[in-house]
């Protein structure tokens, strides 16, 4: 027998009192619950250890672990845990470079239904097991049965807390489906638009899942000051990396509020034009006339001036006709006015108006306006037909609708022309040859 050293004992009576004689296990329950906690070596559970009269499961358990932990911080290859016994007090020390480690006591005997002794081995033997390096597979298969063991017994101390959590997220669900439902149906009663019922339907639910969200965590104990510092960097982060798709998404969120068009309108953006099939909260979808289709980032649509054709019901249209310069305007306006309002497809109001526009080189430009439906295919339509009532009706009253005159003068070298004349040339062409 090896006798403790006095500093040994004073080393381990204050972490871990040392009962002078048996004693039976306690009547009452533990403080905290735990009959008995975990002895960890590297974070691996090793064996378990009871309380003791005045020291709880978990307490001795902490107590031993620390002193595991500080002795095989120095720990050299070789070096094993022994025993130490004391037969005056029946006490049996487990030592490591002769620093106590823990006490078995005849309390922990009848815990464990075997003799100090034998317990004694038994965790000797495990703990040098343990202070060994393992083979990788069997220190995985240790650290796995550790954590399942650990995670276990975390989710039997939080189950009140998770049964709380699922009970608010149910809530919220419940909640958030309602709530999804009232904003869509008041969308409804007051937009009139299914996009924007749709976001405002969307908006309500996510905010509730947000709301409910934050209170399941707190109900599983969650730090909100933690949570929020993490949350701020977090989004600055992301904000950087994805600051493109926040404001393609940011845009369309504007877009279905603000609704500068819906679907269906016919609209100019930049460089495209044609029919609004789609507007999502990253994307407008665009499909041209000639059957095209073009998906626009909404930051770009956002940004750029959009024309809308069919904002309004009605569209201005305009036909330019040049007469010549010896026709009566007046007679001109008169039957161009009333070829306009006989064309199919004009509206009567606003009324037509036919305005002289311009003295060109070689006609008198005159502009008829009209209104007719904002659709493009009724916009062509009815021009067409105007643009060819105007042109027979002027034919009908004998107004001339010459082209283009070029006059050439030759000064340096006159030209003999057959019976004498001016040196002067007269050419008539049509507009746009050459």
């Amino acid at each position: 027998m090896v006798p403790i050293s006095p500093s040994l004992a004073q080393e381990a009576e204050p972490a871990e009192p040392v009962p002078t004689e048996p004693t039976e296990p306690a009547a009452e329950a533990p403080s905290d619950g735990l009959y008995f906690a975990d002895v960890l070596v590297r974070g691996q559970p090793v064996f378990q250890v009871g309380s003791l009269s005045d020291l709880s499961a978990r307490e001795r358990a902490d107590i031993i672990n620390r002193r595991l932990a500080g002795v095989l911080a120095n720990a050299e290859a070789g070096d094993r845990v022994t025993i130490e016994r004391d037969s005056a007090r029946n006490l049996v020390t487990l030592q490591f470079n002769n620093r106590v480690l823990m006490t078995v006591t005849d309390q922990d005997a009848q815990d464990f239904g075997a003799s100090v002794d034998e317990l004694a081995e038994r965790w000797t033997e495990r703990l040098n097991q343990t202070i060994d390096k393992p083979p990788l597979a069997i220190d995985v298969v240790q650290r796995l049965n550790g954590t399942l063991r650990q995670l276990g017994r975390n989710t039997i101390d939080h189950i009140p807390a998770l049964v709380g959590a699922f009970v608010v997220l149910i809530v919220t669900w419940l909640i958030a489906k309602g709530v999804r439902y009232a904003a869509f149906r008041w969308a409804q009663q007051t937009e009139g638009d299914h996009n924007t019922e749709v976001l405002v339907g969307r908006l309500g639910y996510g905010g509730i899942w947000i709301l409910g969200t934050v209170v399941a965590l707190g109900v599983l104990g969650l730090d909100f000051g933690a949570l929020l510092g993490a949350l701020g960097l977090t989004s600055v982060a992301i904000g950087f990396s994805l600051k493109d798709v926040l404001s393609n998404y940011i845009s369309g969120v504007i877009l279905l509020a603000a609704r500068p068009f819906r679907i269906g309108d016919q609209v100019v953006i930049e460089d495209y034009e044609g029919t609004i099939t789609q507007v999502q909260l990253r994307a407008t979808t665009m499909t041209t006339y000639d059957g095209s289709v073009v998906y626009i980032p909404n930051q770009e649509v956002f940004q750029a001036s959009v024309i809308n054709h069919t904002a309004s019901a009605l569209r201005r249209s305009a036909v330019m006709v040049g007469i010549d310069y010896d026709a009566d305007i007046a007679k001109a306006q008169r039957v161009i006015e009333q070829a306009v309002f006989q064309a199919k497809g004009i509206q009567p109001e606003p009324r037509p108006e036919v305005l002289v526009r311009e003295l060109a080189a070689s006609t008198v430009n005159l502009e008829a306006r009209f209104w007719v439906k904002s659709r493009k295919a009724d916009f062509l339509e009815s021009t067409s037909i105007v643009t060819q009532a105007i042109k027979e009706a002027l034919e009908t009253a004998d107004i001339e609708m010459p082209t283009e005159i070029y006059t050439l003068a030759f000064r340096n070298a006159p030209i003999s022309l057959p019976g004498g004349g001016s040196s002067k040339i007269t050419l008539t062409a049509e507009a746009g040859e050459e």
